[in-house]
């Protein structure tokens, strides 16, 4: 890799290996640290597209200055538009996606341009969050160390485990496999949530084939409240993957979805209802704390890593947030399956009312007669 030219402001004409396409509104110190790791990087092959979606502030300019060539919209169309329209600029055969408050290690580029190389057959992969988190806080400390946590777990066999989402905080993908499959879906998410998980649905229902690496690792900065944490994980994540398992039929049964998860759910359920009834019945507060309990000891292997990490007193700080976290995929379901059960079927395809929609903002058109054409059929029946 020694060979290759120096990054993506390099002058030779010709077609890059990698495609960083990076969407961002008023980025602030984060993008700059964001683009300044990506110039670290050990692998140096790639062209850099910024999607500066309708920022009031110099992000345009820090993108340019760092040698990106930047697609400026005049205002937001969310992530998933801006993402599309890197990816029709892009002119390397592998996409790379990354968030703009996301710090790649030196080696990340590399490590996934070199498991493309091995694996022909292979239409994406992502990798997770270090467990070094920017932001000190408690809440963000937990909420990103929960996410490796996660994301490291189940079946590796060098380095890498199967997976039928997709993660665009630190995620690549073969352009042809993208565009043929339509692209993110705007018009479904025209605001964050969760287009990458219902990308890679349709990657997979469609025969593509992605992968976790436990070696891409990235940094993230972003500082979580926990008005912010229940916000999304009910509103961005919650309620529009539950709707998105009922429109496709699929058992979701990995990442943070597991049966065992399922079960902290419904006792941190029982938990709230006992202390409630504690009010009256004092006796039920041993019931909440039995709860309660049960639920720290099925996540054992979880609070031993972060006792490991941070400390023992961290990990109890946790145990309130991991209860909130719970909390928050129940009322997730509840709404959920209310909307779902209420709402005319048809129309429940989406977790936001339609919108016209800006032609920017549109799924990129699929290939007539591609092998992946069969998504088209997949996407009317989910709709």
């Amino acid at each position: 890799m020694d060979d290759v030219p120096a990054g993506p402001a390099s002058p030779e004409p010709r077609r890059p290996v990698l495609s960083v396409v990076i969407p961002v509104r008023n980025g602030g110190r984060d993008f700059e640290h964001c683009l300044r790791r990506l110039q670290e990087s050990d692998f140096r092959d790639y062209e850099l597209i910024v999607v500066d979606d309708g920022s009031t502030d110099l992000t345009a300019a820090t993108a340019r200055r760092a040698g990106a060539r930047v697609l400026a919209n005049t205002s937001p169309l969310g992530p998933a538009a801006a993402r599309n329209q890197g990816a029709r600029e892009a002119a390397a055969a592998v996409i790379f996606f990354l968030d703009a408050d996301v710090l790649v290690h030196r080696r990340t580029l590399a490590l996934a341009v070199e498991r493309f190389q091995a694996d022909p057959g292979l239409a994406a992969l992502f990798g997770s969050y270090d467990d070094t988190p920017g932001d000190p806080g408690l809440v963000s400390q937990y909420r990103n160390v929960l996410h490796h946590f996660v994301h490291q777990q189940g079946e590796f066999r060098e380095g890498i485990r199967p997976a039928h989402t997709f993660w665009t905080g630190c995620g690549a993908i073969r352009r042809e496999a993208f565009l043929n499959c339509g692209g993110f879906d705007p018009r479904l998410y025209p605001r964050p949530a969760i287009e990458d998980i219902e990308l890679g649905y349709r990657i997979t229902r469609a025969g593509g084939r992605i992968v976790l690496a436990r070696d891409m690792l990235a940094t993230h900065m972003k500082r979580w409240s926990l008005a912010e944490m229940v916000r999304t994980d009910i509103m961005r994540r919650g309620v529009p993957w539950m709707l998105l398992l009922k429109r496709t039929h699929i058992v979701e049964t990995d990442l943070n979805v597991k049966s065992k998860e399922k079960i902290c759910v419904a006792l941190t359920g029982l938990t709230i209802v006992l202390a409630i009834a504690g009010l009256a019945v004092p006796w039920a507060w041993l019931g909440a704390v039995a709860a309660t309990t049960a639920v720290a000891l099925l996540n054992a292997s979880f609070f031993r890593f972060l006792a490991r990490k941070k400390g023992w007193l961290f990990a109890g700080a946790a145990l309130p947030l991991h209860m909130v976290y719970y909390c928050s995929c129940g009322v997730s379901v509840v709404i959920a399956l209310g909307y779902w059960t209420l709402a005319d079927r048809p129309r429940a395809s989406s977790t936001t009312p339609f919108r016209r929609a800006d032609p920017r903002s549109r799924p990129i058109p699929r290939p007539a007669g591609s092998r992946w054409g069969v998504l088209s059929r997949f996407r009317s029946r989910a709709r």
